[in-house]
């Protein structure tokens, strides 16, 4: 099945019309594309570096029966310890963007803070929250990622999504996104393959929404543990409580299982303090929803999406 894959791969990236379209690996390491560098092998990885690419990756798996996932930069995931029997498609190289008076127009692989950056270039505030945001625009788009009083529900003007069961190219606007809450149409419908959002932002000062930026990347130095391998936030914030606060309350904060520690920073935080595997971090997951349903009595959602077997 794979040897008829790869075949296909290598034919469309000889090609003359889709040459230095895609390229692809066999066999790669997981735990090098993922923030929290945990992960086994995937059979295959494919990086499109355009939309077309990308659609062309999505049906040539669908029609030789190859489970596949679509990530952005494994900002907020947990690769499995016995990686992916299938394929992985990074959209990393998908990184084409555009700026028209107060629109940005970008493919999904884009990352969010970059993104930032482009909006204070060209004097647009409204992205001032992702600026020190890990992930790509699609990943973002996709869980209506947040930060410091702002979320893409407040800027996704529009997106646009490859169906594979209808093979149509489709756009939504900002109302039939759904967005809720680390939500989105994207989570209820997994089939959608997100390429690339539109943004409608404001124009400011540059000096002031640059002043904003500044502050809260400072606020993110301070308070999370970048030293340390992670996914961002382990859990969602559940509804009259602060996560991080409750679980540190619980006295939990610096207790490891393995690699895998809660943050003695900022108890939200899952860190691989060196050679941590899935396991440990899923174990440790569960042992701080056992403990805060012990105490509290509610049951913490994860915001991490675990991948692989």
């Amino acid at each position: 099945m794979y040897e008829s894959v790869v075949s296909s791969i290598e034919y469309f990236c000889s090609s003359p019309e889709s040459r230095g379209m895609l390229t692809y690996k066999v066999g790669i390491s997981l735990a090098e594309y993922s923030s929290f560098k945990i992960g086994g092998r995937a059979d295959l990885a494919l990086f499109p570096k355009c939309e077309s690419a990308l659609i062309s990756c999505v049906d040539l798996l669908n029609k030789n029966a190859v489970p596949f996932y679509v990530i952005g930069n494994g900002s907020n995931v947990l690769f499995s310890d016995s990686g992916i029997r299938g394929a992985v498609i990074f959209t990393t190289d998908m990184n084409t963007f555009s700026v028209d008076g107060n629109f940005i127009y970008a493919e999904c692989g884009v990352g969010i803070t970059k993104l930032s950056r482009v909006a204070l270039d060209n004097s647009l505030s409204g992205l001032e929250f992702a600026c020190g945001i890990p992930g790509s625009l699609g990943g973002a788009v996709y869980m209506n990622a947040g930060a410091y009083g702002g979320q893409m529900s407040d800027v996704v003007l529009e997106s646009t999504y490859y169906d594979p069961r209808t093979k149509t190219v489709n756009t939504i606007s900002s109302d039939a996104h759904k967005y809720g809450y680390r939500e989105s149409i994207y989570i209820t419908n997994p089939n959608y393959v997100i390429l690339s959002a539109k943004m409608k932002l404001s124009f400011a000062d540059k000096a002031n929404i640059k002043a904003l930026m500044e502050e809260n990347l400072r606020a993110r130095r301070e308070k999370q543990p970048l030293e340390y391998p992670s996914a961002g936030s382990v859990f969602k914030r559940y509804p009259g409580y602060y996560t991080g606060k409750i679980i540190e309350e619980a006295g939990l904060k610096g207790y490891s299982v393995g690699g895998a520690q809660i943050s003695s920073k900022h108890a939200g935080f899952i860190v691989n303090i060196g050679g941590a595997t899935a396991a440990d971090v899923k174990e440790l997951i569960e042992h701080i929803k056992k403990t805060i349903y012990n105490i509290h009595r509610i049951e913490l959602e994860c915001e991490v999406r675990f991948i692989g077997e």
